[in-house]
């Protein structure tokens, strides 16, 4: 019976009254229950999604088929793959029985934004438990059944057996189409990681074959019966006001349906994609100018006169004011990062369907249960008559546009009473997804004896956080809905320091105002902070005349951090050398630079190493390879691992070499991949990679930390081959060539 069909009668009919009593029926697939949406309230499936109830996580059916209910999605990082090995592996059920259903509001739990590298760290160790709770349930009937003692049990491929007889029992027949009445038990077993025979071995990616095939369906690709398309037309000027609207144009083409506006929320609706397009273009709307950008080129006086509201001391050490005062060799830098887009190679695509007062939207959002609470407000409904379901979108990167194509075909959908797909174009996406906004910072330092640190300040200028961790939905702003208040994410993590320097403040400041919506970007703010923190340690070590890999290990004092850089240095052939002595010799130079993290001081250790060329004619730099040492802990999949540390130095070379919005002071002007350039495959670097696997050890994220660290370590090779500092992303050949003149 497929998921969304699954009366509660029906549900009745199956269960029982034991300890285990799980019934699903046919729910064990997510494309199924992706596809399918509610007809009436009393249809919904009758399913726990209690974050801490085992059935809110496990399901096993009559054949023994298990289902694993996250809601933690797969952004295209293997997180799926990651999940069902972690849950095959507890169960020990074969890798190909467990399958997984994600972020579908009305069946997973609430385990969080998928974000932050947290969802095998959080969502992974939740589900782990849950499946170590089963099982041991499991086991306990088992023995039961087969009338022996408990301690005569043991699992083998989804079978309870009795070690005395070698008598027996399925999981199917234990527990097929019952529930799983359990209370997730914190302190329920978990297997030996020297048992392991799934988790921590390089298992193929379950979604590889249908992408590489064509086969696999993207958000972009989905459909309901009846469907409409539909566009949004944008207004000229970020906050223009709509006049007027003639869409008697519109209304000759072919297949055209509808114009809905909803105070400056205007879209046209047609019975084909093509149809929508040439409707929205033939609209005549008049709008009001408006013109509150800020100047481009004066972006970092904005920034830095922006109203502070509020100072937040990140990092507190000893007294660096009076080390700084008491110095006698000091340094200081500023640096800043530039506003960039998330650049999804698939623009945002969503689908929205009302039935009967209740809201069913499919979207590759990273929040869905986040998205279901700003779709309840945006339109003053009960978030549990809203469903919102996960697809695979074609990129994600950190909140981009997906939430906010969803809210402009839930606004459709609702005015015209049919399903409504809203598919954006590459103008939209790069015009109106949130962005990550721009970052500002001042550091100072002091030098003592042997040109260690004792004194180090560094302040960030960065967006205001409210309490909630949202951006705001574009359609409620134009529409003039209620709209959550903007927040980029914890984008203060990682300003403090992993090294033991005597002296330290680290200190935000809180901004009213930014120049466009703010949204985290990937690594929100632990890429910019690592950024200026890493280039500035490296000119402490230029100021020392010493080695960057002993100037590090002689202030680290975590044994952890000290044996990945030591194998960082035998990764890359390290060759001890004084920071920044240049090589310009020839048009073009080499050069290699380094940096570190611990991410957020708790969690995964990243150590890189940049080979670079720069031309000092036209100041072009390319990346030729990266070194990358990584400890997250416990690897779940090594493949999967070097997917994303690979994936991580990729995209962060193309956002350190050549990302940067531009604007003018109405609207976002790089509006397609000319104005807004991404690497492409001949700039690819080589990746060489060291993975420290610890499987005793608790399993951190990976989708971030390694991301952190790329720019500064280009910054720094940049400066080991020319001599030249650039303290300003993203390095383009003209800052290049400016910063030569400066050297």
């Amino acid at each position: 019976m497929p998921a969304a069909i699954l009366t509660r009668r029906g549900f009745l009919k199956t269960s029982g009254s034991l300890v285990i009593t799980f019934s699903l029926g046919g729910l064990v697939s997510r494309s199924a229950a992706a596809a399918s949406a509610p007809t009436a309230p009393d249809v919904w499936p009758f399913k726990t999604v209690a974050p801490d109830e085992v059935d809110g996580f496990v399901a096993i059916d009559a054949s023994g088929k298990v289902t694993i209910f996250s809601g933690k999605v797969d952004l295209g990082t293997g997180v799926r793959t990651a999940m069902t090995q972690i849950a095959a592996e507890e169960l020990t059920v074969p890798f190909g029985s467990v399958d997984v259903i994600q972020g579908d509001t009305l069946l997973t739990p609430d385990q969080g934004t998928t974000w932050g590298s947290l969802s095998i760290q959080n969502g992974g160790t939740q589900i782990r438990q849950a499946a170590a709770t089963a099982r041991e349930a499991l086991l306990a009937q088992g023995a039961q059944r087969l009338g022996v003692k408990r301690d005569d049990v043991e699992v083998r491929a989804g079978r309870v057996v009795a070690k005395s007889t070698g008598k027996s029992v399925a999981y199917g027949a234990l527990i097929g189409g019952k529930t799983l009445s359990l209370k997730v038990d914190q302190k329920a077993p978990l297997k030996d990681p020297s048992t392991y025979t799934i988790v921590g071995t390089p298992v193929p990616r379950l979604d590889i074959p249908g992408k590489v095939t064509g086969r696999f369906t993207y958000m972009q690709d989905f459909k309901r019966p009846g469907m409409l398309h539909a566009r949004v037309v944008r207004p000229p000027a970020i906050k223009a006001d709509l006049l007027s609207v003639d869409d008697s144009a519109a209304k000759q083409v072919p297949g055209y349906v509808a114009t809905v506006r909803k105070g400056n929320f205007l879209a046209v609706a047609a019975k084909t994609e093509w149809g929508a397009i040439q409707s929205a273009a033939a609209i005549k709307a008049t709008w009001s100018e408006w013109k509150g950008l800020p100047d481009e080129a004066k972006l970092w006086d904005f920034v830095r006169t922006s109203k502070v509201v509020k100072d937040e001391a990140v990092q507190t050490v000893g007294n660096s004011a009076d080390a700084l005062k008491s110095a006698t060799k000091k340094l200081s830098a500023t640096y800043n990062f530039a506003i960039q887009t998330h650049g999804s190679i698939g623009p945002s695509c969503a689908v929205a369907e009302f039935r009967d007062g209740r809201l069913t939207c499919w979207s590759a959002s990273q929040a869905t249960h986040l998205l279901r609470q700003q779709l309840a407000q945006m339109l003053t409904m009960k978030a549990a008559d809203i469903r919102c379901v996960y697809i695979d979108g074609s990129g994600c990167y950190g909140r981009n546009g997906h939430e906010d194509a969803a809210a402009d075909a839930v606004l459709i959908a609702k005015e015209l009473d049919k399903p409504v797909r809203v598919q954006w174009m590459r103008a939209d996406e790069h015009g109106w997804d949130p962005k990550g906004p721009p970052t500002l910072f001042d550091y100072r330092a002091a030098l003592g004896e042997g040109g260690a640190p004792t004194a180090w300040e560094s302040e960030v200028f960065i967006p205001y956080k409210p309490a909630k961790f949202t951006v705001p939905l574009v359609a409620a702003e134009l529409a003039g809905l209620p709209a959550d208040p903007a927040f980029p994410g914890n984008i203060q993590q990682s300003l403090a320091i992993p090294y033991g320097i005597p002296n330290v403040k680290a200190t935000a400041h809180w901004l009213a105002d930014t120049p466009l919506r703010p949204s985290w970007i990937r690594t929100p703010g632990r890429m910019q902070n690592t950024f200026a923190n890493e280039s500035f340690l490296d000119e402490c070590a230029v100021a020392a005349s010493a080695d960057p890999f002993e100037y590090r290990r002689r202030l680290l004092k975590d044994a952890r951090g000290l044996e990945l850089l030591e194998r960082l240095v035998k990764l890359a052939a390290w060759t001890p050398r004084a920071a920044g002595a240049a090589k310009a010799a020839g048009e073009v130079a080499q050069g290699r630079g380094v940096a570190y993290t611990k991410y957020e001081l708790v969690r995964t250790y990243v150590g890189v190493v940049a080979d670079v060329d720069v031309n000092t004619k036209t100041g072009a730099v390319q990346v030729k390879r990266f070194f990358v040492a990584h400890d997250c802990g416990q690897i779940i999949n090594p493949d999967g691992l070097r997917n994303q540390i690979e994936g991580n130095v990729v995209q962060t070379v193309s956002r350190t070499l050549i990302e940067q919005v531009t604007f003018d002071r109405s609207h976002v002007t790089s509006l397609d991949w000319r104005s807004y350039p991404i690497l492409r495959f001949p700039e690819v670097p080589q990746v060489v990679i060291d993975l420290i696997d610890r499987p005793k050890e608790k399993p951190w994220g990976a989708g971030e930390p390694t991301a952190a660290v790329v720019p500064a370590a280009i910054a720094n090779a940049i400066y080991d081959a020319v001599g030249a500092r650039l303290r300003s992303v993203p390095f383009t050949p003209d800052k290049v060539l400016a910063a030569l003149k400066k050297a």
